[in-house]
């Protein structure tokens, strides 16, 4: 529910706030997570849901942070066709009725966390007045290469997945 507010916070140049707030979104979801396995809670839906949720605040924040010229554009593509590529294959495992279990790789839990470390850096950086090219040219890199990898590893599961079905797709 922060997401549009975190936006408009962002475009309005109210970048302590969008940083603030994008720390807000974050906690309340490391605690929401926190309290689901602790109390057991953990629902299927709740398992669908939450990384979606994690990934609209991200790909919001960062094409923002690309219309305000702070985010290089080649990245905000590389990162929005990769989670365009997964949904796509998701949704076409599920038309040709293919087996699909949704968990995350170990390489894209690694590439959503250097995107939420760049993404708090920037924010954190305009709503501070820091600016350290460096650490900012090196953690977009990062996140390029590692989103990237992401996306070369989950075409190869799809490919994998899309081979062996039974459905007659090769």
């Amino acid at each position: 529910m922060l997401v549009p507010v975190i936006v408009w916070a962002a475009l309005s140049g109210q970048m302590l706030m969008a940083f603030l707030l994008f720390l807000l979104a974050g906690a309340s979801d490391a605690i929401d997570g926190t309290v689901a396995r602790y109390f057991n809670q953990q629902t299927e839906l709740g398992t669908i849901l939450d990384p979606i949720a994690d990934k609209l605040m991200l790909v919001c924040v960062f094409i923002s942070l690309a219309y305000l010229g702070s985010i290089p554009l080649w990245l905000v593509i590389l990162i929005v066709s990769r989670d365009l590529l997964i949904i796509f294959g998701v949704l076409l495992a599920f038309f040709l009725s293919l087996p699909v279990t949704i968990r995350p790789l170990w390489i894209s839990k690694t590439n959503t966390a250097v995107q939420i470390i760049l993404a708090a850096w920037v924010l954190f950086s305009l709503a501070f007045g820091i600016d350290w090219p460096n650490a900012k040219t090196s953690l977009e890199w990062l996140t390029g290469l590692l989103t990237a990898l992401s996306a070369a590893a989950y075409t190869y599961q799809g490919i994998k997945l899309f081979a062996t079905s039974e459905s007659g797709v090769r």
